[in-house]
């Protein structure tokens, strides 16, 4: 008896803790978002949320807010469009800054230990990890999706990012530098249909003030993540086109 019950007591011990929110399934963005003030009260001082999620993007020279060094200022006056539209850079994915408020879906599978986002664009995969770790020494390897650590402050995720490979913030000549640093709020609306965030960042190579988003994407249950099959030859048809046009 006394086998039994230290046995039982093992499997409970071993057992996943109830997590704060169940955040799994597919989530796509919803273009009707209603910022939230208790996530925006708790972005940090001298930040700025610009408004460009989903499909709209800020022209040439417009940053939403968002004040550049004056070397970051100057290679966004010297970029231009047709620089990204080529076989080398058109299949190139963004960073994590720029792809979480983008208008593709993702799907979230969670657990104790980790959490982990799939998404559609550029057929990405991040990983957050629970368990307590901190982040690499700052010489390890940067990528894409960085390096995540995340932990739950009540019904709210909390994700602290770094090891983001530079890449755009703006899709429009301004780029970050591999200091940049993240950090998401993640909860669930009172149902549980929508999943509401703020996306912060600082990066003081390229910002004078600090960044922020608004997000929220709407649960769709049934719904699949597709391959997204970047194809660089398009870029050809597109530059054909362009050249008739002189």
């Amino acid at each position: 008896m006394r086998g039994a019950f230290v046995a039982l007591a093992a499997l409970c011990c071993s057992a996943p803790a109830v997590a704060e929110a169940d955040l799994r399934g597919f989530w796509n963005l919803a273009f009707d978002a209603t910022p939230q003030a208790d996530l925006l009260a708790k972005l940090p001082p001298d930040t700025v949320v610009i408004e460009d999620s989903g499909a709209p993007e800020f022209p040439r020279m417009v940053f939403g807010g968002l004040k550049l060094t004056p070397e970051a200022l100057a290679h966004a006056e010297a970029w231009q469009p047709e620089d990204e539209m080529t076989l080398q850079k058109v299949c190139s994915p963004p960073s994590i800054v720029y792809a979480v408020q983008g208008p593709f879906p993702f799907e979230i599978e969670q657990t104790r230990d980790l959490i982990v986002f799939r998404y559609e664009y550029y057929d990405q995969v991040r990983l957050i990890f629970m368990d307590g770790r901190d982040h690499p020494p700052a010489d390890a390897p940067h990528t894409k999706m960085g390096h995540s650590i995340g932990h739950w402050e009540g019904d709210e995720l909390v994700i602290d990012t770094t090891h983001i490979a530079p890449s755009t913030i703006t899709n429009n000549g301004l780029d970050h530098s591999a200091s940049i640093h993240m950090v998401e709020r993640y909860k669930l609306n009172a149902d549980g249909s929508r999943l509401m965030a703020t996306q912060w960042f600082e990066d003081p190579e390229v910002l004078e003030n600090n960044g922020a988003r608004y997000i929220e994407w709407r649960k769709q249950p049934g719904q699949y993540i597709y391959p997204y099959e970047c194809d660089p030859t398009f870029i050809l048809e597109y530059q054909d086109t362009d050249s008739g046009q002189d």
